[in-house]
């Protein structure tokens, strides 16, 4: 929420949290080789898919409280969807405690290294569907599980009602929670005149509130993600312009690169983002 001044009296302006995550959406993932379904992306997947794989493997090599509470609510009867499934971490696990798993994923590089994963671990209870939520098609199920895998999408409020159309029991999301004091909070504040840097937790919960979903949040208990590193400060500041949407334009490169030189570490030859982000466990029932 905002306030100007009008007529000499402040007036609160309310904040459009649809219209926010669609702009947010639109900025950082649909301009350029961000764009889900552009050649560019495709290929980047093809090279990042094993990378983000083993990420996740370093990351779930601990157990969390997200983790534990998901299962703790399914058992050998119930039938999962998986929406952006990425490479199967997800699926992998409910698989081995559940009836059937629906894996929905656009990307092909993902999908295959999915495959593979779900070979090694001998799952057959897992059928995958290529496609983009909330085209694809599917049959209802007792839980629907999003686990970031919504931030591409410009319309969250269409991304939670097909969601919830397909969801007999309960609806979970597990999103980005950012720090106050995140790099790009400052950034986003200085450039937009908003903290918000990308889709994350805070502005998907407030445009669930306006759906009229007051949905249950677990912030997961196993600490902040691995920081992000660039081999340079001018490669830092690449991403960072990249996800902006700024292009080419160098009318914030000054104040970007002051801001990068005073918060990112320089340690073993590269530059290290302080840690700032976790994942949020957000879950309602339908039928509430």
């Amino acid at each position: 929420m905002t306030r100007r001044k009008e007529q000499g009296k402040q007036v609160e302006i309310v904040t459009d949290w649809a219209a926010l995550w669609r702009r947010l959406a639109e900025t950082r993932y649909w301009r350029g080789f961000n764009r889900p379904d552009s050649r560019e992306q495709v290929d980047v997947w093809r090279s990042k898919a094993r990378e983000y794989d083993q990420r996740i493997k370093r990351r779930w090599s601990q157990r969390d409280s997200t983790r534990d509470l998901i299962l703790s609510q399914v058992d050998a009867g119930t039938t999962v969807l998986d929406v952006g499934a990425g490479t199967g971490r997800w699926s992998i696990l409910l698989a081995q405690r559940v009836r059937r798993v629906t894996a929905v994923e656009p990307a092909p590089a993902m999908i295959e290294l999915m495959a593979e994963n779900l070979a090694q671990e001998k799952i057959r209870n897992v059928e995958i569907v290529q496609g983009t939520w909330p085209e694809v098609q599917v049959g209802p199920h007792d839980v629907s599980l999003c686990a970031h895998g919504m931030y591409s999408s410009p319309d969250l409020p269409a991304f939670v009602h097909a969601m919830v159309a397909v969801t007999r029991r309960t609806c979970y999301m597990v999103l980005r929670a950012l720090g106050a004091d995140h790099v790009m909070a400052e950034i986003a504040q200085h450039i937009w005149g908003q903290p918000y840097d990308s889709p994350n937790f805070t502005v998907a919960y407030n445009v669930l509130l306006d759906m009229g979903i007051y949905a249950n949040v677990l912030m997961e208990d196993t600490g902040l993600w691995e920081p992000e590193t660039h081999a340079s400060l001018e490669k830092a500041l690449a991403d960072v312009k990249r996800r902006f949407g700024l292009g080419d334009s160098d009318e914030y490169d000054h104040y970007l690169l002051g801001v990068l030189k005073r918060r990112l570490d320089a340690r073993g030859g590269r530059y290290v983002w302080p840690r700032a982000v976790r994942s949020a466990l957000v879950y309602w029932d339908v039928n509430a």
